[in-house]
């Protein structure tokens, strides 16, 4: 899988039921976070860029986007929607979520560099996102990709396949008005 062509998958659908808002259309440094994660996954080596949208419909300038009419079942839909949309050229998917906006490209560039069919950032031994997966695991993916929940129940019904991957930068999310708050201070 070593240089494999890798696309990028940001998932944006969600609502923001915790911060009243969806998490996609918050500024950070004068930028989107949907912009922001557009740039992560591009900056980090993935071609092309696909973003699921939903409760927001939003252009977003050098992804391909993706309406989840069923956002609002949470993650595994957006994931499921995501998963269909990449073209069939793209060896693997690098899924990103836009509620994490200090995610570095070193991440995504280092999950690529792997080598693996199944590699999840480690952020000071915690796994965290982004995930990388290969095409042959598209379709077991997204059918375990249920509810709330992404590639997690494929990753713990596999763990012979998870490569960790040590990854800089900081993979705390956007969930709260004091997460918000947060992220504005600075």
């Amino acid at each position: 899988m070593r240089g494999a062509r890798a696309a990028g998958l940001l998932l944006a659908a969600g609502g923001g039921a915790r911060l009243g808002r969806p998490k996609a259309l918050i500024e950070y440094g004068g930028e989107r976070l949907v912009d922001r994660g557009v740039r992560l996954l591009e900056e980090g080596g993935c071609h092309p860029v696909v973003v699921v949208l939903g409760a927001a419909t939003v252009q977003v300038r050098g992804a391909v986007t993706v309406r989840n009419p069923d956002w609002e079942s949470g993650m595994g839909s957006s994931l499921r929607a995501g998963l269909a949309a990449l073209p069939p050229d793209a060896e693997s998917v690098v899924v990103a979520l836009v509620d994490q906006p200090f995610v570095r490209p070193e991440a995504v560039r280092a999950l690529i560099a792997s080598g693996a069919e199944l590699a999840v950032a480690t952020y000071d031994g915690r796994r965290r996102n982004p995930v990388l997966i290969a095409r042959r695991h598209f379709a077991e993916v997204a059918e375990l990709a249920v509810g709330d929940v992404g590639a997690r129940p494929f990753m713990r019904a596999h763990p012979d396949l998870v490569t960790e991957v040590p990854c800089p930068g900081d993979p705390d999310d956007i969930d709260t008005p004091e997460d918000l708050r947060r992220l504005e201070a600075q």
